[in-house]
């Protein structure tokens, strides 16, 4: 159980939450008794009517578990639209691919903000697994622009090629990972058995495969392993990793631009983060505890950007730049957004003014949030990027 004091779920979600918690454990009891957290994570977050993104509780702003960006502040959508304003010009193409949308509210107010600049895209994919937030996004736009869902293409599966903008906003750290605990010199994974009570950790020595490959190069604190004491436990994405030699394959000419929370290697496998990032959260609630009421939180990791790069890199893509949420805002003329409205106009500046603050103060989201972008075919420099590169971080 969860140190916080959580919520009180109401009868009907717990029972969703019962009977996924069941479907799991036949899962598990099918492998064997035994499956890895990366699997238990997938079946908590997307097992379809019953996982966290595929059942219909809300899941953002005020009614949910937490708040992204986007649903901060209709500023960030008209910030990143200027990014790709100038992707669109650098490459002669004006399709935007974006990945879980979550409410719909970054795709609605980056196109209106394009269709203001006179540079609306002509089409609009987003790529969302969860029938019900697909649903969410249509009524949202049919709300507040009707006229623009004509240009919105709904998919379940990647394009087998791509010309344009793809973006993921906070889109990574809800990829499953593996968990991966360093003790001494063997290598373990923690995953998941179950009694007929709860669900429980298990770890079992991690002998081969592409995880012991990985966990192999990364052993953080190598001078420590021979310390009886030594052991180090943190996340292994390979869906990440997955993810980004899909986008490799099926992009010709464009730019990826993700935006997550996370860290460069160094930082992510740092000594003072020997338990991992693992995060849950429940009703703008955040605990450690993965097994609280399967299907009703939110389950996170943060982003191992170097890991990311790697890939890409390997993957024949360039790095078009790295930096923080605050740089790459800022660059893009966030504040130049915020002074169309006049700061005497008090009832409409200051608000806006609180949420520019929330977006880029390094104690809110400002330095946490990073941005990472990559290319195919780009021979200029992406304005986002123009100060507080951090790419030797990577």
């Amino acid at each position: 159980m969860p140190t916080v004091t959580l919520p009180t779920p109401s009868e009907t979600a717990l029972q969703y939450s019962h009977a996924l918690q069941n479907a799991i454990r036949t899962r598990i009891n099918a492998a064997g008794g035994w499956i890895s957290f990366a699997d238990f994570m997938e079946a908590a977050l997307y097992t379809p009517g019953m996982g966290y993104y595929s059942a219909g509780a809300a899941k953002l702003g005020q009614a949910g578990d937490f708040v992204t960006a986007p649903e901060i502040s209709s500023l960030f959508g008209k910030t990143i639209a200027r990014q790709a304003a100038q992707v669109f010009e650098l490459i002669g193409h004006n399709d935007i691919l974006e990945f879980g949308a979550g409410s719909g509210k970054l795709a609605l107010d980056l196109l209106l903000e394009l269709e203001q600049r006179g540079c609306l895209p002509k089409r609009y994919f987003i790529l969302e697994v969860s029938a019900d937030l697909q649903q969410r996004q249509r009524e949202l736009f049919e709300k507040y622009a009707s006229h623009l869902v004509s240009s919105i293409h709904w998919l379940t599966c990647l394009p087998n090629e791509f010309n344009g903008l793809i973006l993921a906003n906070e889109v990574l750290d809800a990829m499953p990972v593996h968990l991966v605990v360093w003790q001494n010199h063997h290598v373990y994974e923690r995953g998941v058995s179950c009694n007929q009570q709860a669900f429980e950790w298990q770890e079992r020595p991690l002998i081969g495969g592409e995880l012991f490959e990985i966990a192999q190069e990364l052993i953080p604190f190598r001078d420590a392993m021979d310390h009886d004491s030594f052991r180090y436990a943190s996340e292994i994405s390979l869906a990440t990793r997955h993810f980004m030699r899909s986008l490799a394959q099926i992009l010709r000419q464009g730019v990826i631009l993700l935006i997550d929370y996370g860290f460069g290697q160094s930082e992510y496998y740092h000594p003072q983060r020997s338990q991992g990032t693992l995060m849950c959260h429940y009703r703008h609630h955040a605990h450690d505890d993965p097994f609280y009421l399967p299907g009703l939180q939110d389950i996170t990791s943060h982003v191992d950007f170097s890991a990311i790069s790697r890939v890409a890199l390997d993957s024949d893509l360039q790095l078009l730049g790295y930096t923080n949420q605050a740089h790459f805002l800022i660059n893009c003329g966030i504040t130049e957004i915020l002074s169309r409205i006049p700061a005497d106009n008090t009832h409409q500046y200051l608000p806006l003014a609180n949420q520019l603050q929330r977006l880029v103060s390094p104690a809110e989201m400002g330095e946490l949030f990073k941005v990472i972008t990559f290319g195919r075919q780009i021979d200029q420099s992406l304005m986002g990027f123009s100060r507080g590169d951090k790419s030797r971080l990577l």
